[in-house]
């Protein structure tokens, strides 16, 4: 297999592995609804933003696995990471929480790569050009 052929194997698996965690989490904020909604009140968020947490998580990282609207949905999902790394992560002189935040710089910079180059040859935008 050349580079040129591996090329949108790899960048499906990228927005695979990048979609997952929204995904999941998204599914898991729904079987423990009560506890997340009490968990962003207890962190200043107002728990009647969780249906549209729960949306973006999943409808978001959704179209990235798919790579539908693939752009537009790894911005949104990159400045929801960034919100969201600022709201539940800065509190820097715990370390667990500093690894955290640094997790969503990372997944950030991953879905803002995904943004600039595009979803791939294998993805639903690309059928859809064709």
């Amino acid at each position: 297999m050349t580079s040129i052929e591996l090329k949108p194997v790899v960048a499906l698996v990228g927005r695979i592995l990048l979609a997952l965690i929204f995904v999941l989490s998204g599914a898991s904020k729904i079987t423990s609804y009560g506890a997340t909604a009490g968990f962003m009140v207890a962190s200043g968020v107002p728990g009647v933003l969780l249906p549209l947490v729960i949306a973006t998580e999943l409808l978001g990282g959704l179209a990235v696995a798919f790579g539908w609207r693939a752009r537009l949905a790894a911005l949104l999902l990159a400045g929801f990471t960034l919100a969201a790394g600022v709201v539940f992560h800065s509190h820097f002189a715990d370390q667990q929480q500093m690894i955290s935040f640094m997790k969503n710089l990372a997944i950030a910079g991953g879905l803002l790569t995904l943004a600039a180059q595009g979803p791939g040859a294998l993805s639903l935008d690309a059928r859809a050009k064709r």
